[in-house]
């Protein structure tokens, strides 16, 4: 080897070592004086932005044209007003889609970024905050709900229970529907006004004067033999997660399960237009009579803005969310690798069990034999339903209109999806919107 060669290759080994160490020092610098952003920050700030990137024209797809004409044909059929709909494939985002009018009076047409109420869908993302808590160790899913040994342990709340078997409800007989409270009197998640006339109150009761209120009566069978669906039991488990956080419901589900999920579009849900939050549809009943406010006032109102205490419901129903936002907490919770999951697989079967005897889903409505997940959601102003088939793929609905046949309306729902996905499914863009 030349002379010249051996002196070039030591200066060549020599430069590279300075460079590397002036890096080094540099970057060590930078660490020191650059403040620490969490892992939660750093996501948000990476996916902040995919909702407002969303729009019809994105999904515009020619190959599709034809599945665009039947949906808009269904939303005519049912006078729905507006319908959004996101699909996935393994945790990504296939496609987003609005149809019709996110609010017809000001003309302005419905977008994938539109949120809505998604009336009982609620409740899954209530499950999936309960078991972020039994990972965390804060909370047993035979946790017993009251008594001096319970969660909810206040005065108000053991003072008022005449029934001593309410002492044996524990926090899975709620998120199973087996808390053992009926509707005799009624839904009180609905009955508001009925409430206030009956117990002569100033006022709309506090959550907690409700359960005051609902703990004084006796219940329809004993916690844990029997099955019931409750919108009450599931506004306990928002209670329950305010004791053992310390937070307001809305906020822990926010910071500790929503934004990990890469899920930025949810909100509380209000209960007038004037409240609505930025990006929120108009909502449009099933018929246009007045019905009398829900607080008492004697004020005749439109069904969908007054009505009801939406934002009373807490985790049993009052979240408003697009429906890309709730396909992203499906993938969120689904096992699949792509699209990080805030809960375990162990938490994640619990939540997806299937069991011939009995109706046992945490969260979710319904999961079959097959293995097909299903949860739906229904008020007088909205209708959502989310399928998760085996296969990997999600599809998501929601309406800003109700339809007279009620909750049965998710049939109709789940029947255009069983007519759309054989056509369409192997045709739609392999790409990620998220």
């Amino acid at each position: 080897m030349k002379r010249n060669d051996i002196k070039r290759g030591i200066s060549i080994v020599f430069l590279t070592a300075v460079a590397c160490t002036v890096i080094v020092f540099a970057l060590a610098y930078m660490h020191q004086k650059q403040p620490e952003i969490e892992t939660a920050e750093i996501a948000k700030i990476t996916n902040i932005n995919w909702l407002d990137s969303l729009s019809n024209e994105r999904s515009d797809y020619p190959p599709l044209s034809k599945m665009d004409s039947e949906i808009e044909r269904f939303i005519g059929k049912w006078n729905i007003k507006g319908l959004s709909l996101a699909i996935t494939r393994n945790d990504s985002l296939l496609y987003a889609k609005g149809y019709g009018w996110a609010d017809k009076e000001e003309g302005k047409a419905m977008t994938p970024s539109n949120i809505m109420r998604m009336a009982s869908a609620s409740k899954l993302v209530t499950a999936i905050a309960i078991m972020r808590l039994v990972e965390d160790g804060k909370l047993k899913l035979d946790s017993k709900v009251f008594g001096p040994d319970g969660i909810l342990n206040d005065s108000i709340y053991t003072n008022a229970i005449k029934d001593k078997r309410l002492f044996d409800v524990t926090v899975d007989n709620l998120l199973q529907h087996k808390g053992g409270f009926g509707l005799g009197a009624g839904d009180p998640m609905f009955n508001t006004k009925d409430i206030i006339a009956a117990k002569h109150l100033p006022g709309p009761p506090t959550n907690e004067e409700l359960t005051s209120i609902v703990l004084g009566r006796k219940i329809a069978f004993t916690p844990g033999q029997g099955f019931r669906y409750s919108n009450f039991g599931y506004m306990l488990l928002s209670l329950v997660i305010e004791r053992i956080t310390g937070k307001s419901y809305w906020d822990y589900v926010t910071e500790e399960v929503l934004h990990p999920a890469g899920c930025y579009g949810f909100r509380p849900a209000s209960n007038y237009y004037a409240d609505r939050s930025e990006k929120e549809v108009r909502y449009y009943g099933p018929d246009n009579e007045p019905v009398e406010e829900y607080n008492g006032s004697g004020n005749m109102v439109e069904r969908v803005y007054g009505g009801s205490n939406i934002n009373g419901l807490l985790g049993a129903g009052g979240w408003c969310a697009s429906a890309a936002d709730l396909a992203r907490l499906v993938a969120a919770t689904d096992k699949y690798p792509y699209v990080s999951n805030i809960i375990s697989n162990e938490s994640i079967d619990s939540l997806t069990a299937y069991a011939k005897e009995g109706r046992v889903s945490r969260g979710w409505s319904e999961i079959d034999e097959q293995g097909k997940w299903r949860r739906t959601g229904t008020l007088s102003s909205t209708h959502t339903l989310i399928e998760r088939f085996p296969n990997g793929e999600c599809w998501v609905m929601i309406t800003n209109s109700g339809v007279w046949t009620g909750h049965n309306f998710s049939r109709e729902m789940t029947r255009l999806i069983s007519n759309l996905r054989p056509r369409y499914s192997d045709i739609l863009p392999r790409r990620d919107l998220w």
